[in-house]
């Protein structure tokens, strides 16, 4: 499975960036995937995820109303809609795919597949 995260760049506070993965060697319905990001000197986060079964979503706190993970079945492609940005969601974001029981969706070891990252940069 390949992932390219594509669709990073500068922004400044309050606007918004839409990332994509596209995904090749796998359909995106056969997996559940997840977007975690990281920041300079920081831990791999949780960002969102979205179930392979049902296309139930889950979010950070920190994020949570802000963001939407969806999928394309027809594009092959994740997405990471991303609104109202801040100066602290700076930081590379990075797609992966996993075939966990729910319970492991945050946790980065529980994923198989990941996309190269795409940096974020929103200035205040």
């Amino acid at each position: 499975v390949q992932l390219q995260a594509s669709g990073g760049g500068l922004v400044q506070a309050g606007g918004s960036l839409r990332l994509s993965c596209a995904v090749s060697g796998r359909t995106v319905s056969q997996y559940n995937w997840g977007w975690f990001r990281q920041a300079p000197g920081k831990e791999r986060e949780f960002v969102a995820a979205i179930r392979r079964s049902g296309g139930h979503t889950y979010y950070a706190d920190s994020v949570k109303g802000r963001v939407t993970i969806s999928r394309d079945n027809s594009k092959n492609t994740v997405y990471l809609q991303m609104n109202s940005l801040k100066p602290e969601d700076t930081a590379v974001y990075y797609c992966a795919a996993s075939q966990t029981v729910l319970s492991g969706t945050y946790d980065p070891e529980n994923y198989l597949y990941w996309g190269q990252g795409t940096q974020v940069t929103v200035s205040s």
